[in-house]
Formats: structure tokens, C-alpha cells, sequence
């Protein structure tokens, strides 16, 4: 079996999280959200914020939502096209707080990766484009 790519990640946010969802992702992140309007109309149980064009987040509203622990989930990692410098940049323009700063082991290699919180508690580590140095 070949795999080529994470297709998607299911997490849970609160019954009442469209907002700071479409907040944090679309206007302080720059993504896509799609399928709000099948969420909104009950078609769908989830949205989705479009990472690439081969991968999204799938954002489930649920009224038992808990959020994650240190023992129930870690992160998402999702690569960018950007310095380390640009990056920060965009975070700190956004208004986005920076956890932690690390050179991470992915699957690309080495890379500075910046992490976040979400406004359900879930982690995004945001990895620059390698430096080439």
C-alpha cells in the first residue's frame, strides 16, 4: 500500500464554535472554509477549513465536545511555502500567539515550525519551508 497524503483530520469543537472557527482559521489563518452552508442547513454534520488542495481539517460541532488533553491528542502539522520569518509575520499581524518555536522532524525533514492553539485547544504546528542555508 502506497499512501500519497492525509486526505483529512475529523476533530470536535463546540456545539457553538462556527465562529471562532471561521475567525481563527479563514480570517487570522488565510484557509478556506467549505461546506458551511450544507453544515448550516443540516445536510452535513461538519465543516471543513481547506489546508491544500488534497487535504482539509473536518470541524464537527458537538455538544459533548471536551477539549483535547495531553494524553488525547497532540497536533496537526501543516507545511507552508514560507520562511520561518513570514510566518511569524502573518501570526503576529493576525493577532495569533505563538506557543513555541522548534526545528521539528516531519515528514519533509528538518524545518522551523512555529505552534498555535485554536480556540478549541488543538495545537497546529504551522512548518516553514526548510532553509536552505
Amino acid at each position: 500500500m502506497d499512501a500519497t497524503a492525509i486526505d483529512h483530520v475529523n476533530l470536535r469543537i463546540p456545539a457553538d464554535g462556527l465562529d471562532a472557527a471561521v475567525e481563527f482559521y479563514r480570517d487570522a489563518l488565510g484557509f478556506d472554509i467549505e461546506n458551511r452552508d450544507r453544515y448550516e442547513s443540516g445536510e452535513k454534520p461538519f465543516f471543513s477549513v481547506r489546508l491544500t488542495p488534497v487535504s482539509v481539517i473536518h470541524l464537527r460541532p458537538a455538544e459533548n465536545f471536551e477539549p483535547p488533553t495531553e494524553t488525547a491528542f497532540d497536533h496537526v502539522a501543516v507545511e507552508f511555502a514560507h520562511d520561518i520569518d513570514e510566518l511569524r509575520g502573518h501570526l503576529d499581524a493576525a493577532g495569533v500567539d505563538i506557543d513555541r518555536q522548534l526545528e521539528p522532524l516531519g515528514a519533509t525533514g528538518v524545518a522551523p515550525a512555529v505552534y498555535v492553539t485554536d480556540p478549541f485547544g488543538y495545537t497546529l504546528e504551522l512548518k516553514a519551508a526548510a532553509d536552505d542555508d
